[in-house]
């Protein structure tokens, strides 16, 4: 398939946390034309890294055949890490600059792993400054926070 003929996808992908650690949730945002879906989940215990990386890995991997991507979001860390850094960690075993092991080398594996089936374009966006996809996953990053505390009330 030619990249012409693949489906184009916008995603916004945010992560949230109470505390940091604490609990936390993420959220993405796809759009292909009229389609659009939702998607959120979050930990007990996580950082707000951890989170902003899920919410690509999950949007990334909801797409069920190979896409056009333009990712959006507001994490100089995903955006920076995916784009510059991790190329050097992989050349250095997942090791940083400083050979110390890189933070959540896990989630950075598996986002390798969900992005090389795409055709990925990253574009950072300002948090909270009413860019429509940002602020709807960053509702859906604190919905996968209120669903993680209302699982631990119980």
């Amino acid at each position: 398939m030619s990249d012409h003929a693949m489906p184009s996808v916008v995603m916004y992908a945010d992560g949230a946390c109470k505390g940091n650690p604490g609990p936390g949730g993420w959220g993405a945002y796809l759009q292909s034309g009229q389609h659009v879906k939702e998607l959120c989940g979050g930990e007990a215990h996580t950082t707000n890294n951890r989170m902003e990386l899920m919410a690509v890995i999950a949007g990334l991997n909801s797409l069920k055949k190979r896409c056009s991507v333009d990712v959006y979001l507001d994490s100089q860390y995903v955006r920076k890490g995916i784009t510059e850094w991790m190329p050097k960690w992989k050349l250095n075993g997942w090791r940083t600059a400083d050979k110390k092991p890189v933070k959540n080398a896990d989630l950075w594996q598996t986002l390798d792993e969900a992005s090389v089936r795409h055709l990925i374009r990253w574009h950072w966006v300002k948090g909270h400054s009413g860019v429509p996809g940002n602020e709807k996953a960053d509702q859906l990053a604190n919905l996968g926070v209120e669903k993680v505390l209302a699982e631990g009330v119980q």
